[in-house]
C-alpha cells in the first residue's frame, strides 16, 4: 500500500525568488530544492507518492510542477495557481489541464493568509473564481490563519459543490499554546462536509528549537476530533519543515502525538485520506524516470 506525502514544496532561486522568506530565520531553506532532494528525503522515510504544492502566486510555477509530476513517479498530484479574480479563470485552469502533466493537477491554492484584507475569501470575484475551480474537479485549498476562519466559513457554505482542503490546519499558534479562536473556528468548518483538513505546518507554527510532541498533541487531537481520520491526511511541508526538524520528524510526529490511534487509523492519516482527495491511484503511475 502507498505512503503518501499530502504537502511539499520545491523552488528553484536561479528562476525565482521566493518572497515569503521575509528574515534571516529562513536561512537555513534559502537556497534550491528540487525534486532530486525531495526524492532523496521521500525514501528515507518509504514516502512513495507526494502532493507537490505551489508557493508563489505565478502560474508558470504550476506549468513546472506539472512537467515534474509528468517525468518524476514520486510526485502523484499537483496544487497550482491560478488568478482566481480574473475574468478568464477558466481559460487559465484549461491551459494548466493541457499542459504536460495536466492529467496530476488536483488542486490550486493562493495565499490568502497574505491579503490585506482578512474577509479576501469572501469577494465575489474570488468566490466565482473558486466556484470555476470545483467545476474543473479540482479542489481549492486554504491557505489561512485563525483570524481568516470566519472568512473561511462563509466561503466554504456558500460553494457547497466545491471540496476545500485547510492547510496546516488553519496555523493554530502552537508556540504560544492559545486554542482559542482556533479551536472553534476549525470546529465550525469541520461541520461542513465539503471540508477535509491537513495535518501539516505545525511545526513552523511551534517554537523551531525547543519543540516536543506533547506541543503538538492538543492540535492534533482537535483536529482528529473535528474532522475525524477519514478527513485528515498528513503532510511534511518539506523543505519549510527542516527549519524545525527533519523530514522524517516532520511526517512522524503527529504519530507521536496521537499515541492512541491504531493501525487503520494511521494508514487513513498517512496515505488512504489524501489517495481519495487526490486521485491517487493505488500504484504508482508510469513516468519517465
Amino acid at each position: 500500500m502507498r505512503r503518501v506525502d499530502a504537502h511539499h514544496h520545491v523552488w528553484d532561486l536561479a528562476v525565482r525568488a521566493q518572497g515569503w522568506m521575509t528574515s534571516d530565520a529562513f536561512a537555513p531553506i534559502a537556497r534550491t530544492f528540487g525534486i532530486d532532494d525531495f526524492t532523496t528525503a521521500a525514501a528515507t522515510a518509504r514516502v512513495d507518492a507526494s502532493v507537490v504544492v505551489q508557493t508563489v502566486s505565478d502560474r508558470a510555477e504550476t506549468i513546472e510542477l506539472l512537467h515534474l509530476a509528468a517525468h518524476h513517479r514520486v510526485v502523484a498530484a499537483v496544487v497550482g495557481w491560478v488568478d482566481l479574480c480574473a475574468a478568464d479563470v477558466r481559460d487559465q485552469l484549461d491551459e494548466c489541464l493541457g499542459a504536460e502533466g495536466g492529467a496530476f493537477l488536483r488542486g490550486i491554492r493562493h495565499q490568502v493568509h497574505d491579503e490585506p484584507d482578512p474577509q479576501w475569501v469572501c469577494g465575489r470575484d474570488v468566490q466565482r473564481g473558486i466556484a470555476a475551480v470545483g467545476a474543473a474537479g479540482l479542489v481549492y485549498e486554504l491557505l489561512i490563519k485563525p483570524q481568516h476562519l470566519e472568512a473561511a466559513l462563509l466561503t466554504v457554505s456558500a460553494l457547497p459543490e466545491v471540496r476545500f482542503v485547510i492547510d496546516h490546519a488553519a496555523k493554530p499558534s502552537v508556540a504560544t499554546g492559545e486554542l482559542e479562536p482556533w479551536l472553534s473556528g476549525l470546529r465550525a468548518l469541520a461541520r461542513r462536509p465539503n471540508t477535509v483538513c491537513k495535518l501539516s505546518g505545525l511545526l513552523h507554527e511551534a517554537d523551531w528549537q525547543h519543540w516536543t510532541a506533547n506541543d503538538i498533541d492538543p492540535y492534533a487531537e482537535a483536529v482528529i476530533e473535528a474532522f475525524g481520520v477519514e478527513r485528515v491526511m498528513v503532510g511534511s511541508d518539506w523543505p519549510v519543515c527542516l527549519l524545525a526538524a527533519p523530514y522524517a520528524a516532520a511526517l512522524t510526529v503527529y504519530d507521536d502525538a496521537l499515541p492512541a490511534l491504531g493501525a487503520h487509523d494511521r494508514h487513513a492519516l498517512h496515505a488512504t485520506t489524501a489517495m481519495a482527495v487526490y486521485s491517487i491511484p493505488d500504484r504508482p503511475e508510469a513516468s519517465v524516470t
